[in-house]
């Protein structure tokens, strides 16, 4: 987020070296990687298994496993646990504040993944993420987890007291169910912007103000969690640094400073060298990028720049598409349409009361647009060998 409140059959082959590439990039990052001797089988397992899954499953329950709904970390309300299972989503994220601790947060996501889709007998698991930052992007606190300091108080840190920490963090929220961490932040916001800078300066989310601090700390947090067998989502991309107004709470955020070469990219392109399995992508508009769309609905960002030239191969996951004030002017089906039309792969709503909407306008591109159906394709592959590769597939 960008503030704490918070296939066809002949298209089978593309999708299926899509999903090679993601399981060699989640082979790097998550804790059920098998040893380096035995890393080529666990990904053609992984590949494998997401192919059979995704053969056993419905229209609708593929086109479920691109959204990520979020509920109540403290208490899911019954109608948004119903909204996830009537529409078969495939991936949540746990939004707001719990102070209850692991062992509370756990029930609450063994609640969840309790009425997950079924395929040939067996769950498909999902993937259960939340924002723990540090500083006032914690949302999971109490017993069991650590009091998270913020990012820029991190970026002091050598890089390996922030590895050996991140790993703590990570180990807890793994105690509590998680699969994956909505962090770290990869912003670079300059030191003479500093808190003007409303999304991430003003709370202290970035690690420093040159691209070689944060490319060096935001890559030390990324290390703890794979070490720990918890995935990272690098976010935002290409960067809010640059920004005045907030995309959460402000509409027509601007950046005419970020080109496709600037300084501020390389802490993500060295994520994506490190094998981050996700990327976020902004919702502001960089004017030196694509002065026509949204970054989250552009596809010079997502399929030109960070796809093509920047060569990730992992999930494309959106910042809040639900309540955003950013995304206002367009309807919830736009959004999700326009984000996967775009490259994008998980769409995020903070609010899951959008889900139906965005599901339906999906559902209908694709029986009136071959290309998008293709697209939608790839996209699930990409969400299934994810989590295959995080363990939460099962083919036997």
């Amino acid at each position: 987020m960008a503030t704490p409140v918070r296939r066809p059959a002949g298209r089978r082959s593309a999708a299926r070296r899509t999903a090679v590439g993601l399981a060699t990039t989640l082979l790097a990052v998550c804790a059920c990687s098998a040893p380096a001797a035995g890393e080529e089988a666990h990904r053609v397992s992984a590949t494998a298994c997401a192919d059979k899954v995704y053969t056993g499953m419905t229209t609708a329950q593929r086109v479920g496993q691109l959204f990520m709904g979020g509920i109540a970390a403290s208490r899911p309300s019954a109608a948004d646990l119903k909204t996830l299972r009537t529409y078969h989503v495939g991936s949540v994220m746990l939004t707001g504040r719990s102070s209850a601790g692991t062992a509370a947060t756990k029930k609450v996501v063994d609640g969840a993944r309790a009425q997950a889709d079924t395929v040939a007998g067996h769950r498909v698991g999902l993937l259960v993420s939340t924002d723990q930052e540090g500083g006032q992007v914690q949302v999971l606190s109490g017993p069991g987890f650590s009091v998270m300091p913020n990012a820029l108080t991190q970026g002091s840190w050598s890089t390996a007291t922030l590895r050996s920490r991140a790993e703590t963090w990570a180990r807890q929220l793994k105690a509590a169910g998680l699969d994956l961490n909505l962090a770290p932040v990869a912003d670079v916001v300059p030191a003479s912007l500093g808190t003007r800078n409303a999304p991430i300066g003003h709370f202290y989310r970035e690690y420093g103000h040159t691209p070689a601090v944060v490319t060096s700390h935001s890559g030390a947090f990324a290390a703890g969690f794979r070490n720990a067998g918890v995935m990272t989502t690098v976010k935002h991309f290409p960067g809010l640094g640059q920004v005045i107004g907030n995309t959460d709470t402000t509409a027509n955020v601007v950046d005419s400073v970020t080109t496709s070469s600037s300084a501020s990219l390389q802490p993500f392109r060295s994520a994506i060298t490190a094998g981050s399995p996700f990327v976020m992508i902004s919702s502001a508009k960089y004017t030196k990028i694509d002065s026509k769309h949204l970054a989250a609905f552009s596809p010079t960002v997502i399929s030109s720049l960070l796809r093509t030239k920047f060569g990730f191969k992992g999930v494309v996951i959106s910042d809040d598409l639900g309540q955003a004030v950013a995304v206002r002017s367009f309807t919830p089906a736009q959004r999700a349409v326009d984000f996967l039309n775009a490259g994008g792969d998980m769409v995020l709503t903070v609010k899951a009361s959008t889900l139906p909407a965005m599901i339906q306008g999906v559902q209908a591109k694709m029986a009136s647009d071959a290309s998008f159906r293709a697209k939608v394709t790839a996209s699930v592959h990409r969400v299934l060998t994810a989590k295959a590769t995080a363990g939460r597939l099962t083919c036997s």
